[in-house]
């Protein structure tokens, strides 16, 4: 396997934004409440990318990949259609075979502190891309999440 990484990383916790669409909300304009675990799982995706970690590649390199185990999430507030979201994502443990991430949605403020939406955690497996039977997570991944 030659799975490598850029030694760079970007500053704690990654940040990612968010757009709320029609599609995100329900009839009131509401971002319904399990999609704020889709703009988790974008963040987690492009903390991976920006690492030098894109997910197809690490499947096809290693022949592994993440799974969601567990998540927890508590609400906050709403966000509502338009509204710009920050979604963060940041390791609280880690070991050889999972991963536990703490993510939060905010909504950007023009001019205030950001308002804390949701936030939850989540842990991620690795298993074998074809069998589904756990593994361990590459080194170099490892490495670089923490």
């Amino acid at each position: 396997m030659t799975l490598t990484h850029d030694s760079h990383q970007p500053a704690r916790p990654f940040t990612h934004p968010v757009r709320v669409y029609w599609e995100d909300t329900d009839a009131g304009g509401i971002v319904f409440y399990a999609n704020y675990l889709k703009f988790f799982e974008r963040a987690r995706t492009e903390w991976l990318r920006a690492l030098g970690f894109g997910q197809q590649v690490l499947r096809e390199q290693s022949g592994g990949m993440f799974v969601v185990s567990e998540t927890t999430v508590k609400y906050h507030a709403p966000a509502r259609l338009d509204d710009t979201l920050l979604v963060t994502a940041e390791l609280q443990s880690g070991g050889k075979a999972s991963l536990t991430i703490v993510q939060r949605a905010y909504q950007q403020l023009a001019g205030q502190a950001d308002a804390l939406l949701a936030e939850g955690t989540i842990r991620l497996g690795w298993v074998d891309s074809t069998t589904l039977k756990p593994g361990r997570i590459p080194a170099p991944v490892l490495e670089a999440l923490k």
